[in-house]
């Protein structure tokens, strides 16, 4: 559906087709044709060799661009989605369903895309136990996709990252389970268990209903490939491994003690800048963002000197009861972070459906620059998510598009984003899903 809400020009995203390239392609090829056409006067075919068919029909196609994304939803489906965007006419963008799938399970938590081998990964995180799921799928250029391997695994999986030699291992999260995994994949996507790791606390933490137990939130790959850090929300830990590139074995390490004891570490993201590595680290429980310089020690171990500890919107605010910080991202040039918060509902936007004159309650994403000499970010923007629970979001590969899957409302919002300033401009587009979302994903060859 396309959203209402002024114009935003659109860049060309996915597969696009631009007729001045298109006539630069048919300038070069002419001036290696024209001698040998023209010396045929008489062949009434000579156009037809000059213009091949496929060429004729690239220089004829409309300009509109489109590229697919891939939505899992807790209704047990992954949606795929073809996004629409007519050049120069962004008010007539359109978000629309054209795939569903039911063979991740009954509540598909995350997506990962290997665009490389045509994989998609997702987690199922088994509510009804006693275990959870982990699907491979092959992508296919309609959109639809082909069950390739489902493997049972400890329950609650949310988040995973590939990792190995080729790209031939899954480290997995597991929320409820209080684990972590290591899963082997073969070249036909055929998955493989390989490790499990699960843990217990010895006492609760401070907030003792969501700290009751270890809970895995993320598997995260450091920039060397080397280890594994994965955000333990109960035990207000970072948990780090190294990971063997071979045989995918995790090996744990001294983890990152977060303070203050009841952060709850959920999320964290890498930036490296010439000879420096900084981590920041979302904390859902103490709505707060930590900056770490990390230190790779010679004895394979890694260090971290905390440079500062934030709340989410930067400076001091009151917040709802409940409200969670969630996602958290570099844009692709690395030059700004975005973190979501839920459960605020701290803005008001106009409906996305016209006929309703309902303002929809919105919570934030906000949008940070980052000192590329210390590390430090500067609030640049909060921008009105499109919506309530912006459980995760993505940003493609230009940087001028962030998909968000808004949990609460069961929807996806696509947002117009200025790849120079940093600043979110406007909704692009629209989808409703059924169920509680949980993630959205382009289909490019792109990691966030």
């Amino acid at each position: 559906m396309a959203a209402p809400g002024g114009f935003a020009k659109s860049r060309n995203i996915g597969i696009i087709v631009s007729i001045g390239g298109t006539f630069l392609l048919i300038f070069v090829f002419l001036s290696c044709q024209l001698n040998r056409s023209f010396n045929d006067q008489n062949n009434p075919k000579m156009w037809t060799g000059v213009f091949p068919a496929g060429l004729l029909s690239l220089g004829l196609a409309s300009s509109a661009s489109a590229t697919l994304l891939y939505a899992a939803s807790y209704a047990g489906t992954i949606t795929t989605l073809s996004l629409t965007l007519p050049d120069g006419d962004a008010a007539s963008a359109t978000l629309e369903a054209i795939s569903n799938s039911t063979d991740c399970g009954p509540n598909p938590s995350w997506l990962s895309l290997d665009y490389s081998k045509s994989f998609l990964f997702c987690t199922n995180e088994g509510f009804d136990g006693p275990y959870g799921g982990l699907t491979s799928l092959s992508t296919n250029e309609d959109g639809t996709l082909t069950l390739l391997k489902s493997l049972d695994v400890i329950q609650g999986p949310v988040s995973l990252a590939e990792y190995g030699v080729g790209g031939h291992g899954l480290a997995v999260a597991h929320y409820s389970g209080s684990g972590v995994s290591a899963v082997g994949m073969t070249p036909e996507g055929d998955l493989l268990m390989v490790q499990n790791e699960t843990y217990t606390l010895e006492e609760p933490g401070p907030n003792p209903s969501r700290q009751e137990a270890s809970h895995p939130h993320e598997a995260i790959l450091d920039p060397t490939a080397a280890f594994i850090l994965v955000p333990d929300l109960g035990a207000d830990i970072v948990r780090i491994y190294q990971a063997n590139a071979d045989n995918l074995t995790l090996t744990p390490i001294a983890p990152l003690v977060v303070e203050p004891a009841g952060s709850g570490p959920r999320h964290g993201v890498f930036k490296v800048v010439l000879d420096k590595t900084y981590f920041y680290l979302v904390s859902e429980l103490a709505n707060t963002i930590t900056g770490y310089e990390v230190i790779y020690n010679a004895n394979e171990t890694l260090s971290f000197t905390e440079l500062f500890v934030i709340p989410t919107h930067g400076e001091e605010v009151d917040l709802p009861e409940g409200t969670g910080a969630a996602e958290i991202h570099l844009s692709p040039d690395e030059e700004f972070l975005i973190v979501s918060s839920r459960w605020e509902y701290s803005i008001n936007i106009t409906n996305f459906d016209p006929s309703n004159s309902t303002e929809i309650a919105s919570d934030p994403l906000i949008t940070y620059s980052i000192d590329r000499k210390t590390g430090a970010l500067t609030k640049v923007q909060e921008f009105a998510a499109g919506g309530s629970g912006p459980r995760q979001f993505s940003i493609n590969a230009s940087g001028n598009l962030v998909a968000v899957a808004l949990q609460a409302d069961g929807r996806v919002v696509i947002i117009d984003r200025d790849v120079e300033t940093g600043l979110l401009k406007d909704y692009l587009a629209y989808v409703d899903i059924e169920g509680e979302v949980t993630t959205v994903i382009f289909y490019e060859d792109y990691h966030i």
